[in-house]
């Protein structure tokens, strides 16, 4: 089963979709979610800079690399208009179209039609709340024992379900929702994994990068970061694909 995934993955480009999931994300997703959590005034007015932390997994001179790259909340809010937030809102279905189409040619489906674009507006939604609420997650009664625990609920079962849904949601219905639930499993685990891998490397290569390149430097390993990012989620969906391929062929 691991070298037909691996042939699936040859054949839909995985490696550059990823690389194209990451740059659109560093120009769409990650702009607008930095104005909606600056509007909402989450992380202590920390903004979007605290969530690039968590997830990353960075401390110390890491951290404060990533929190260099970022405006303040107050400052993200006095330089925004609505003019620039519609226009982030309508580039940010250009990555979700990405998403949909990697998912549609993963499962040998053919383009949804153009009435289902308000699919990816909604999908967009869904998923930048499900992305502050994540985060909101990890500061709720943080200090107490239910914290871990309702973090891990929020983010683990909530991320299962949010990309069990998105698959369903994005494929227009058109592969049964039982056919999804291992790839939305198989990409959380990838996402867990991929967040140790990027406490032992991405974190000590930021602030590396940092002394070397200055910005930049940071920059290049946020998008590698992104890059991941992209990967796990299309070869989670791919998995799932791969499995149940297996099991009707068995």
């Amino acid at each position: 089963m691991a070298r037909r995934i691996w042939q699936r993955g040859v054949e839909i480009e995985l490696l550059h979709r990823s690389m194209g999931f990451a740059a659109l994300g560093l120009v769409t997703l990650i702009p607008l979610l930095i104005v909606v959590a600056a509007a909402l005034g989450q992380n202590n007015g920390q903004g979007f800079v605290t969530w690039v932390r968590d997830a990353l997994g960075v401390t110390g001179n890491s951290a404060r690399a990533v929190e260099t790259l970022f405006s303040t909340p107050a400052s993200v809010l006095s330089t925004t208009t609505a003019l620039s937030l519609a226009s982030l809102a309508v580039f940010g279905l250009s990555f979700v179209a990405a998403i949909q189409t990697a998912y549609e040619r993963i499962w040998d489906l053919p383009s949804a039609p153009w009435h289902a674009t308000w699919r990816r507006a909604l999908a967009l939604a869904v998923l930048v709340a499900y992305l502050l609420v994540a985060e909101y997650s990890d500061h709720v009664l943080q200090g107490t024992a239910l914290q871990p625990t309702i973090s891990f609920v929020v983010t683990g079962g909530g991320g299962m379900a949010f990309f069990w849904w998105l698959q369903s949601f994005l494929l227009c219905g058109r592969v049964p929702r039982s056919f999804l639930l291992p790839g939305a499993v198989a990409t959380v685990l990838g996402l867990v994994g991929l967040r140790f891998f990027s406490v032992t490397v991405f974190s000590p290569l930021i602030a590396s990068s940092a002394v070397s390149y200055g910005p930049i430097g940071t920059v290049l390993i946020v998008q590698s970061w992104l890059i991941g990012v992209g990967f796990v989620i299309y070869a989670g969906a791919l998995a799932g694909q791969g499995l149940r391929d297996r099991k009707h062929s068995s």
